[in-house]
């Protein structure tokens, strides 16, 4: 599935494809991407989490024991918690944030969906991320969840990656323009 697909490749695209095809046989799709995009926020909002992820220095047991702790302290049981037991045993913790990016892919897939990477300067309010919403509702005729990424070193603007096609509009790139013509006038 995984190599049909285009979605997900490599190790965690295949613990992905793995994950998304138990939780459609156990009919917990919703539940267990709710669960892993709870882990997901959890691992952004903490350094020590992000840190005890990606860390090769601590062994497997270590992480296993204290990601097990995070796991009932946030709620998150069955499926996605068996999961990500595993890929803690397995020692693939540190692809996890990849793993759970590639399975929801796979449910928006599953879904229709079409998820857009947008990157903004600072946080959008409500009424502009409706306003991206509903532009990129006009131009793919399909509802588009939008993932925010804030970047400030675009200066302004917006970077809208859909599918393969991405919209540079940020007022770096712009920027980085006008630099480039001065250079070939003078």
């Amino acid at each position: 599935m995984a190599g049909e697909n285009g979605i997900v490749s490599g190790m965690a695209g295949r613990y992905a494809t793995a994950l998304f095809e138990l939780a459609v046989e156990a009919d917990a799709i919703d539940a267990v991407k709710r669960d892993l995009e709870a882990l997901d926020g959890l691992i952004a909002a903490s350094p020590d989490l992000a840190r005890l992820v990606r860390s090769p220095v601590f062994g497997a047991d270590e992480q296993a024991r204290a990601l097990g702790a995070v796991l009932e302290k946030a709620g998150i049981t069955g499926i996605a918690a068996n999961f990500l037991e595993v890929v803690a045993s397995n020692r693939r913790l540190f692809a996890v944030r990849d793993m759970i990016r590639g399975f929801k892919g796979l449910v928006a897939r599953h879904k229709g969906e079409i998820t857009a990477q947008v990157t903004v300067a600072e946080a959008l309010n409500e009424a502009h991320l409706s306003s991206v919403k509903d532009a990129l509702r006009s131009v793919t005729g399909k509802d588009v969840q939008v993932d925010v990424t804030v970047d400030p070193t675009i200066i302004g603007g917006l970077v809208v990656k859909l599918g393969s096609r991405m919209i540079d509009a940020s007022l770096r790139t712009k920027l980085n323009s006008i630099k480039h013509a001065m250079k070939e006038v003078s």
